[in-house]
């Protein structure tokens, strides 16, 4: 790594490069998780670092079982939010600490905020006393949503969770899922997000089958990176929102992995690797609404990046 202050373009690595920026930019949590991932041994693993990261994400917990305080940068002020817990649950599952008393406490949470059929909102009305972005409207009495829901029992299944909550909310997950016609990148990546922990592995396969169809008929997937011009941004995503085959299937395990050909996913690599920019981090290609959430959001995204670039072997080091 190059001394302090000096220009990342000195740098030789992607990894060299995002760590410069890491530094520069980052919030604490990101900076812990960086140094997990990537300056921790080619794994990543030991005590020390996870204790590290796990001691940065306890900060923004809540009285109430939750996570809040901007975790997810565009939700800004102290209280717990069903988003909040999602990107907590992803943090602790890649240090391997999805699991114990905490997430007992976490799923209580999620118990008290939950809809009448079990499942999850995406926003609770808790949220309108805060700022909090505009593609994320807050109501007085909304739904239950499979973009929040999803996610959040996918990675409980995989981390071998047993709560109460997770049987209506997984019921409503499989009926979402597998009811869905008409859809939109998030919704179908918080599927994926279900079926790649779901322990009906047989159900989820099946599952999975049909949503690629539904992606790649829907042109929801930017399969040629090459020609954007040929694949439209879904309504009400920020102009250039495209999504590309990584962000659906985040790693070789997943079982949106099947739904692309070697060559596609090979494309849609290549473009995320060329993503990364001069001062070392990646873009954030949803709408920008404020500054400070997105210069949050932005290390987040660099982290991403590294792992799912990483995870199909590409030389980020």
């Amino acid at each position: 790594m190059a001394e302090t202050g000096a220009s990342p373009h000195a740098a030789s690595s992607p990894v060299a490069r995002a760590e410069h920026f890491v530094w520069l930019t980052a919030r604490v949590l990101e900076q812990r998780r960086f140094a997990y991932h990537f300056l921790s041994g080619a794994s990543g693993a030991g005590a020390g670092p996870a204790d590290a990261v796990d001691t940065a994400l306890a900060a923004y917990g809540t009285e109430d079982g939750g996570y809040g305080y901007a975790l997810e940068p565009d939700l800004r002020g102290p209280v717990s939010q069903p988003l909040h817990v999602g990107h907590a649950l992803r943090v602790l599952d890649s240090i391997g600490r999805c699991g114990g008393q905490r997430v007992e406490r976490v799923c209580r949470y999620l118990t008290s905020v939950s809809t009448s059929d079990g499942a999850l909102p995406a926003i609770h009305p808790s949220q309108r006393a805060y700022p909090s972005a505009p593609f994320v409207p807050v109501v007085d009495d909304p739904p239950s949503e499979l973009l929040a829901t999803g996610p959040v029992v996918g990675l409980l299944h995989r981390n071998e969770v047993w709560h109460a909550w997770l049987f209506r909310a997984t019921d409503f997950c499989w009926a979402a899922v597998e009811s869905l016609e008409k859809s939109h990148p998030y919704e179908i990546q918080a599927a994926v997000a279900f079926l790649d922990g779901a322990p009906d592995r047989p159900r989820a396969q099946a599952a999975a089958d049909r949503l690629g169809r539904i992606a790649r008929e829907q042109r929801l997937v930017a399969l040629d990176p090459e020609r954007l011009e040929a694949y439209p941004v879904a309504p009400g995503y920020a102009p250039g929102e495209h999504h590309f085959a990584h962000d659906y299937a985040k790693t070789p395990e997943s079982l949106a992995r099947a739904w692309f050909t070697d060559e596609e996913m090979t494309r849609s690599l290549d473009h995320l690797a060329r993503e990364q920019q001069e001062d070392g981090g990646w873009p954030v290609r949803w709408s920008k609404w404020a500054p400070g959430s997105a210069l949050e959001a932005r290390p987040i995204v660099t982290v991403e990046a590294l792992r799912t670039l990483r995870a199909y072997g590409r030389a980020i080091v």
